[in-house]
């Protein structure tokens, strides 16, 4: 519900006062990513298989929803929605507005609606430039690179390329970089650490926000081609290229 990118807008919406069938939910809201991927194949009209259908009648049946049908289709889709982004965040909901009532910002919330964008910005308000990302990282030393497992020359090449990369990227490349490289979207406080190592593809270790590049590469579109292959693997999993 509430992760290092916000609240979302639906959420927002029953935490002050919103009926819950009123809120406007879209399915990137939707933080459990089997689920996600379960409910979209209720989107369109083509034809699901009985492994699709299978999917769906399980998880509908375990919110007590009814089973798919062609008739059923659109509205069971809303609802698995409702219950995946709403219902199973009411519990923490409350708790969240309860906790704003305990430090007194409730009736500032309550009565200045404006203000709720300051204190729960949406991500997309929070999105990441390349000046920002390059002002994060600290690149790595000359005297770093005399006990690095690659030469000098092959270090400034790679931290070359990830310059040009990032110079180049748009805001949803440099999201998705960003949490390959430290575990979630939004920059940290404190620095980004990139090292040029031995390996055969760029990995990352999130809870150090280091970023491992191989100094193997050569030519700045095989680099290109896979570190977008990395960064893409975070709806998977870290590092699973």
């Amino acid at each position: 519900m509430m992760g290092h990118g916000g609240l979302s807008p639906a959420v927002l919406h029953v935490l002050f006062g919103g009926s819950p069938e009123e809120a406007t939910i879209d399915i990137k809201d939707c933080v459990d990513l089997d689920i996600c991927e379960t409910i979209k194949l209720l989107e369109g009209t083509a034809e699901l298989s009985s492994e699709e259908k299978k999917l769906i009648n399980e998880l509908a049946l375990s919110w007590d929803l009814p089973l798919v049908t062609c008739d059923n289709r659109r509205w069971l889709f809303d609802k698995l929605i409702l219950h995946a982004v709403l219902g199973r965040t009411s519990r923490q909901v409350k708790q969240l507005r309860r906790g704003l009532k305990e430090t007194l910002i409730w009736p500032l919330l309550t009565e200045r609606k404006d203000a709720i964008p300051l204190l729960f910005p949406r991500a997309s308000d929070l999105q990441c430039t390349p000046r920002m990302v390059l002002e994060k990282i600290n690149w790595p030393t000359q005297d770093e690179d005399e006990d690095s497992e690659v030469s000098l020359e092959d270090s400034c090449r790679l931290t070359g390329f990830l310059r040009t990369f990032i110079e180049m990227a748009s805001p949803v490349i440099l999201g998705k970089l960003v949490q390959f490289w430290i575990g979630w979207n939004v920059l940290p406080r404190h620095g980004l650490d990139v090292t040029v190592v031995e390996s055969n593809f760029p990995s990352s270790s999130t809870c150090f926000h280091q970023l491992k590049l191989p100094g193997h590469y050569k030519e700045y579109c095989m680099f290109e081609r896979d570190i977008l292959a990395a960064i893409w693997s975070t709806e998977t999993g870290f590092g699973m290229v």
